[in-house]
């Protein structure tokens, strides 16, 4: 499965090289819930930066919090929105702050979709698999909620 994973994302990397950019130049996007992190992603073009805190349940009722920083690259638009609806696959540094994962670094490789509903209200459905020395690989569904504004 890391393999597929890592397959994936090196694809999405390389596919859109020989299209033009349908993405806005610069975006902001504030993050609600989840996915990436529920806080702040700056977008230029089809590569974003965000951070924020982020919470995940590995098992159910019991949640794990991490602080989390990292890069996006959103690839194959399928609207002709301002801010287009589109697939994305990113890498993330996290750093625990509860349970198992307390002061520990770890790393992250997620890849889903974000559906733009309106002007830029936005929601996101991927998947994550999380790594950390002396844990095992966690693999967790990445929903998420935000706004995003195009400049």
């Amino acid at each position: 499965m890391k393999h597929l994973l890592t397959i994936a994302f090196l694809w999405l990397l390389a596919a859109p090289a020989f299209s033009q950019s349908p993405f806005p130049k610069n975006e902001l996007s504030v993050n609600a819930f989840r996915n990436p992190s529920i806080g702040l992603e700056y977008h230029r073009q089809q590569v974003s930066v965000h951070a924020g805190y982020y919470t995940t349940a590995f098992k159910s009722g019991e949640y794990t919090n991490f602080v989390k920083t990292g890069l996006t690259y959103w690839v194959f638009p399928v609207d002709k929105k301002k801010i287009p609806s589109s697939f994305y696959a990113g890498a993330s540094y996290l750093r625990g702050l509860t349970r198992d994962y307390k002061d520990k670094n770890a790393a992250g490789i997620e890849a889903g979709f974000r559906w733009m509903i309106w002007q830029g209200l936005n929601v996101r459905i991927g998947a994550i698999a999380l790594m950390a020395k002396g844990q095992d690989t966690k693999f967790n569904p990445t929903p998420g909620l935000g706004y995003s504004f195009a400049f």
